[in-house]
């Protein structure tokens, strides 16, 4: 569909999600993070829907904390791990979560899949066999490439002859950081989230997005995805009409020879050092971004930031190693000089 048709689709099922809430007598707010869901926030005030934004914006680059700030998105924190004996709060670190669940690498549902296979109980039993089995549809199969390098925890009792890593391998860094404290500011908001998510992101994005549609009333959750059928081009055109403030790491949004936009630095963010998708990431990487601006950090996260059950210290360099991605750069001089280009660009 036009352009236009998908902006008026947007503004109609907005409404409609915030009508269907006051019905059901529920606040609802924007959960925020990278230029998607600001620019989603902007949309919403731009139609007449004034509400809360809220954000784990630590976890965030700091040119996007920046905007967050401008726009007044209420910053929350990660999830609370214990009490301290002093009656405060000790809060996830994402070095911990790795420690005790592992590694965020490939996707968030590979990685939740890798996870169940490691940690088999009764309940999972049919999840854990249609993984094996590739019962699933083939966007959400597990590839095979990976079933072989990470599938080896049910050998025994599949008869497969898959590998087992030599870490651990989870999702666990979005639910502990990100999710869950967005979801108990909701449950004691009584708030259901708009979320900038689009089907065109592909993965469990456009799975979920397809099954449920853009808003969604379940007997637990409630959620609205006003931009689920946009494409990037459309985001990035409503950003523009909008005047969205773009954040630096994003660079600026331009149009080339042949129309199609782009944003000249990062096309999307994250939290620093997650390694969903970094198998398909061009170089330089944010690993080898992180390794010129800060070396030491670098250092601690590839070799220092784990402990094996044979007490030697272990990182990313591991993982990335066995995942098939690059992490050094000697004698690369065309790496270089693309480092460099970027670099500067970041500097200006």
């Amino acid at each position: 569909m036009p352009y236009s048709f998908k902006v008026e689709y947007a503004k109609i099922r907005a409404k409609e999600f915030v009508a269907e809430c006051e019905k059901r007598g529920l606040n609802y707010h924007v959960s925020v993070g990278g230029l998607d869901s600001i620019t989603l926030l902007l949309f919403l005030r731009s139609i007449g829907i004034d509400c809360p934004a809220v954000s784990v914006s630590g976890l965030e680059d700091k040119s996007i904390q920046e905007i967050h700030k401008q726009l007044g998105v209420i910053k929350l924190l990660p999830s609370v791990r214990y009490m301290n004996p002093n009656g405060t709060p000790h809060r996830w670190s994402k070095v911990e979560i790795i420690r005790e669940f592992g590694f965020p690498i490939i996707s968030k549902e590979v990685a939740e899949k890798i996870w169940t296979l490691a940690n088999p109980t009764e309940k999972n039993a049919k999840f854990r066999e249609g993984i094996i089995k590739q019962k699933y549809s083939s966007s959400r199969r597990v590839a095979q490439k990976w079933l072989e390098k990470f599938g080896g925890y049910a050998n025994e009792e599949y008869g497969t002859n898959y590998k087992i890593a030599p870490f651990k391998v989870s999702e666990k860094c979005c639910y502990f950081l990100k999710e869950k404290p967005c979801d108990d500011w909701a449950s004691k908001n009584n708030s259901a989230p708009f979320l900038g998510l689009m089907a065109s992101e592909g993965g469990r994005r456009e799975y979920m997005l397809k099954i449920y549609g853009c808003n969604y009333f379940g007997k637990i959750r409630a959620r609205s995805c006003p931009f689920a059928i946009f494409s990037k081009q459309d985001l990035l055109q409503l950003a523009l009409d909008l005047n969205v403030p773009i954040p630096a790491i994003y660079g600026t949004i331009e149009r080339k020879e042949d129309g199609t936009l782009y944003t000249t630095k990062a096309q999307r963010t994250g939290c620093g050092m997650c390694g969903f998708g970094i198998h398909l990431e061009k170089r330089p990487h944010e690993f080898d971004l992180l390794k010129e601006k800060n070396p030491k950090l670098w250092h601690f996260w590839m070799y220092e930031c784990c402990t094996d059950e044979n007490g030697q210290k272990f990182g990313w360099a591991r993982v990335l190693d066995y995942i098939g991605v690059p992490y050094l750069n000697e004698d690369k001089t065309q790496f270089d000089g693309v480092m460099q280009g970027r670099l500067f660009e970041e500097n200006q």
